[in-house]
């Protein structure tokens, strides 16, 4: 899976990685759904940590990306415009 940091780059994620991203995905959701601040800036910032811990793709290739991901200064007002209820990676 290539997942893009808008502003950073792309990161290739193991296939067997997709369950805890989403898990971490799906705190993230649940933040943003109660308006909890605090909880949106943790959950924010684990979710990029976790795509950052893939491998980094170089910046000279490019790849059609399986989910797009907000920059990292993203308000919790601008991400309660982003996610539907099912947070931002599909699956």
């Amino acid at each position: 899976m290539i997942v893009r940091i808008m502003g950073e780059g792309q990161w290739r994620l193991a296939d067997d990685k997709l369950d805890a991203l989403n898990a971490v995905d799906g705190d993230l959701e649940k933040a943003v759904s109660s308006a909890d601040e605090t909880a949106y800036q943790a959950a924010f910032v684990a979710l990029l940590d976790f795509v950052r811990s893939g491998e980094k793709v170089p910046d000279d290739e490019l790849h059609d990306s399986d989910a797009i991901l907000p920059p990292s200064d993203s308000s919790l007002a601008e991400m309660r415009e982003l996610i539907s209820g099912d947070g931002l990676i599909a699956g």
